[in-house]
């Protein structure tokens, strides 16, 4: 019986708004989710992703770039964010107030 593990396929992808790159990698027990991501070349198709910040999820799981990948993952590269979703509420809050949408004292749908 063979006791050492086979390499095994992950998928890399990215998106923008207007389109995505999936990339099917085969790779060794013990890769890492940044070493599948340099693997995948994916900096090639989209030179904007900055390794050493880029944020890294497994199934829109948020995970470190040193987690070690399992066979089937799908290691996801993630955009930064152009607005905190927190401010972006708040102004839309305050939009609605305006508006008369909300009630002023509640902040309850009129």
């Amino acid at each position: 019986m063979n006791n050492e593990q086979e390499n095994f396929e992950v998928e890399v992808i990215y998106a923008l708004p207007t389109q995505q790159k999936r990339i099917q990698i085969n790779v060794e027990p013990g890769t890492t989710c940044i070493q599948a991501v340099e693997l995948s070349d994916m900096k090639s198709y989209f030179p904007d992703i900055d390794l050493d910040t880029v944020k890294l999820g497994i199934f829109s799981r948020l995970v470190k770039h040193h987690e070690v990948l399992v066979p089937g993952q799908r290691v996801e590269i993630y955009r930064p964010l152009i607005a905190d979703p927190k401010d972006v509420r708040r102004q839309r809050a305050e939009k609605a107030k305006e508006e008369g949408r909300i009630n002023k004292i509640t902040g309850g749908k009129i």
